[in-house]
């Protein structure tokens, strides 16, 4: 029985569409509109529809599975090297159908709704935090141009910043005043923003049980948490909690020949936002185990690590550790439990 497979190029206005009937043959190809390719798919009879994992492919995911479709969404960088010579939609399409018979290149699952909300939320926290730091480090800098020091932390900006603009004899230029207070304004409402968010991910926690088991690992809060079942769906598509923090790029980078078994630094594959979530919360659980000198199994091992091999590769050990825990209490549905050392 033949099996139909398309390849979709996806982009703002147009979409280039490939058919093919028959494995490594492209039977049919069309550049269609965005409302003509849903009425092309709609009088499909159920078929593979390939897409790239980019810009609102979730969107047509979504779409296309509703139809009845299969949606198998591919990694944009494991299909590049199946374009040959110049770079067209065209050719893209092509680039699709021969990277899809390649069986090592894992799929990007289709998000659902509720989970693009979900990484939606946490990209624009990321973004008004990244304004927030840009805001307060150049307050920061310029006051120190006129001989105003401020302490080391984020909290200290702000309030010294508007003592400062309150004192006539601060030695602050009146030309400058306007626009320093302006910019403090501005921190003022990237902080207001960055709270509202928190508050949605908080009401949104409440209502997934996934959630509340993750913040039972330590290192694990609301953000971490909320980041993993965003972003990660599905953790049973990983077979065990070495491939979950393989994905996340936690692992040694390999280079073996032989019987020469070479292990370099971490592989650092994977979304970035995750694992520095996860790498900050591993700092958090160090800090914590050395100031409060707690005992359970996992802290006292995370402690012996960093007097043997340094603060920053004991984080991103336990980081590593801290994602198979991740992956066994999500898989398994099970609250975290520390063993209090011996």
């Amino acid at each position: 029985m033949k099996s139909t497979t398309i390849a979709v190029d996806v982009a703002k206005e147009v979409l280039e569409v490939a058919v093919s009937v028959r494995p490594g043959e492209v039977s049919e190809q069309r550049r269609l509109s965005r409302s003509a390719f849903i009425k092309f798919c709609t009088h499909q009879p159920p078929a593979t529809v390939l897409l790239e994992a980019c810009g609102s492919a979730h969107y047509w995911g979504q779409q296309l599975q509703a139809l009845g479709h299969r949606v198998v969404l591919l990694p944009p960088h494991a299909t590049r090297p199946y374009v040959f010579r110049n770079k067209t939609d065209r050719t893209d399409t092509r680039g699709l159908l021969e990277a899809y018979r390649n069986q090592d290149i894992h799929p990007v699952p289709v998000k659902s709704v509720s989970q693009q909300a979900l990484t939606a939320l946490h990209r624009l926290r990321s973004t008004w935090l990244a304004a927030r730091t840009a805001r307060l480090n150049t307050v920061r800098g310029l006051l120190r141009e006129f001989g105003c020091t401020i302490p080391i932390g984020a909290h200290h900006v702000l309030p010294r910043a508007w003592d400062l603009l309150a004192d006539p004899d601060s030695g602050l230029p009146d030309v400058l005043r306007p626009a320093l207070a302006a910019a403090c304004t501005e921190v003022r409402e990237l902080e207001a923003s960055i709270q509202l968010v928190e508050r949605q991910l908080e009401a949104l926690a409440d209502q997934t049980p996934a959630v509340a088991r993750l913040r039972s690992i330590p290192g694990v809060g609301l953000i971490t948490a909320t980041a993993l079942v965003a972003f990660i769906g599905d953790v049973q598509r990983f077979p065990s909690g070495r491939h979950f923090a393989s994905y996340l790029g936690l692992t040694p980078r390999e280079r073996s020949s032989g019987l020469i078994r070479r292990l370099g630094a971490i592989s650092k594959r994977g979304d970035v936002y995750l694992r520095m979530l996860l790498i900050h919360g591993a700092r958090a659980v160090l800090w914590a185990a050395k100031k409060h000198r707690t005992s359970s199994h996992l802290r006292a091992w995370a402690l012996q690590v960093e007097r043997l091999r340094g603060h920053n590769k004991a984080a991103v050990a336990l980081a590593n550790k801290l994602a198979r825990i991740v992956w066994a209490v999500w898989k398994h549905d099970v609250d975290f439990r520390e063993v209090t050392a011996a």
